[in-house]
């Protein structure tokens, strides 16, 4: 008989991973009016200051405090909530939710490729095996299900903004290892909030300059309702509910929830009225499976000589690496 923790932790997961696939037709629907770098700035300022609430009841005001490690955690925080949200959500005003979405979930195979230029040791053929595959898909949906068309600039430079935006939250997730003693829960309020400092002072300056247009009072209640969706279950109760799955079922078995993004982005924009074809859908398919695939590979005993990555990034790397995809 399954467990009830079990039942709770996938319950928890699923939740989690229908909100982060909701977000990226929810945030594409409120760029159109509010650009994203002051859409970005309102809504971690909203989703900051509910985790450091949350952070200050569960661990003491105490926890508040960045314990010497400021210049890290603001560092931290700048290439992971500026750095993703800034290049993700700028990227997905030029990119269909459906291939922005499936970009972020190639974040497990991305960190692959860091942890190969850190530590020097090679991935298994296996795994480039599913590195391949899962490209492979996503090209198939970036082009609608035309391969050719990759060749001929299928590929724009707003999923290429996605993909950077993706890369900058793996580093921020890896970074992790460096602060041992920080939960996730800290980990994430803290640079979450010195994160959006820089958020707020990009916005400032880029608005100065005229590149950013700052939006009225009237737009931004044209778009408070994707606002709400996006600061409070689309980041505050996402992580919050990630964090929880991650201690009922472990990192493992909570990443394998991660693929459901992109699927509930393609249903969701299928309900819309959107009919993909079935070359896009076998390559949607082909890349959930392929992650699905590498993420069981590498449950296994690993062999000798192999580098483990420290036991205290691999939640939380699960955690952060599709946070805001948000």
């Amino acid at each position: 008989m399954t467990s009830r923790p079990a039942v709770l932790g996938a319950l928890f997961a699923t939740t989690t991973a229908i909100a982060w696939g909701g977000q990226f037709v929810v945030g594409k629907s409120a760029l159109t009016t509010v650009n994203a770098f002051p859409l970005s700035t309102v809504r971690y300022f909203v989703a900051s200051l509910l985790w450091l609430v949350v952070l200050a009841a569960v661990e003491g005001k105490r926890s508040l405090l960045p314990g010497g490690k400021g210049l890290r955690l603001f560092w931290l925080g700048t290439v992971g909530f500026a750095g993703f949200n800034l290049l993700a959500y700028t990227g997905l005003a030029h990119a269909r939710p459906e291939s922005a979405s499936l970009i972020v979930a190639l974040a497990p195979l991305l960190t692959v490729i860091v942890l190969w230029r850190r530590t020097g040791v090679r991935p298994t053929t296996p795994t480039f095996a599913f590195m391949a595959l899962a490209l492979a898909g996503v090209a198939l949906v970036i082009s609608s299900g035309h391969p050719t068309r990759i060749l001929t600039g299928a590929i724009g430079w707003g999923d290429l903004l996605v993909l950077g935006g993706v890369f900058s939250f793996v580093l921020y997730g890896l970074g992790a290892a460096s602060l041992p003693g920080f939960s996730p829960l800290r980990y994430t309020a803290l640079t979450a909030a010195l994160g959006w400092f820089t958020l707020a002072g990009a916005t400032l300056v880029a608005a100065a300059t005229g590149l950013v247009p700052l939006p009225s009072t009237s737009q931004l209640l044209d778009v408070g309702p994707q606002l709400a969706y996006l600061a409070l279950p689309g980041a505050f109760m996402a992580v919050l509910a990630w964090n929880a799955s991650i201690r009922l079922l472990g990192a493992a078995n909570t990443a394998l929830f991660g693929n459901l993004i992109p699927v509930t982005t393609f249903a969701i924009e299928i309900v819309r009225g959107y009919r993909p074809g079935p070359v896009e859908v076998a390559g949607a398919g082909l890349t959930v499976a392929a992650l699905a695939a590498n993420n069981l590979y590498g449950r296994r005993v690993p062999v000798p000589g192999r580098v483990r990555v420290p036991r205290e990034e691999g939640p939380l790397r699960q955690q952060v690496l599709v946070a805001d995809a948000d």
